[in-house]
């Protein structure tokens, strides 16, 4: 089964629940979003309960406050993003996607350092 890709208010919400780590009441994550954007609180009610239907998020029923934990990890939602980005807006090339970061100034020096280093890793562990 694959996993689904959340929509970008589903995406907000599973990096309130990755940050916290353990499961969290409504409450705890409207309050939580609601730092950033006026959220109504039946709108994060109604998100995680279909969060929870498509298998992005596990609910607990067994307090009377249901509980809510993130089902699939950032780096895998992060991986199943990135594929699909580039699959969809770069004919599934990195080098594509990479050279638009680089291109248009998205990158600062620091992190065009730190990618130089990451390709110099990742050369390495493929050398037989």
């Amino acid at each position: 089964m694959t996993t689904p890709n959340p929509t970008e208010g589903e995406l907000a919400i599973l990096r309130v629940l990755w940050a916290r780590s353990e499961p969290m009441t409504v409450r705890e994550v409207h309050a939580e979003l609601s730092k950033g954007k006026e959220t109504a609180y039946t709108t994060v009610l109604k998100m995680l309960t279909i969060m929870a239907d498509k298998g992005l998020a596990r609910r607990d029923e067994s307090e009377r406050s249901h509980t809510y934990a993130a089902l699939i990890a950032e780096p895998v939602v992060q991986n199943n993003l990135l594929k699909d980005l580039m699959r969809r807006a770069f004919s599934g090339s990195a080098l594509t996607l990479v050279q638009r970061a680089i291109d248009d100034d998205v990158a600062t020096p620091e992190e065009l350092d730190e990618m130089a280093k990451l390709i110099e890793r990742a050369k390495a562990k493929r050398k037989p």
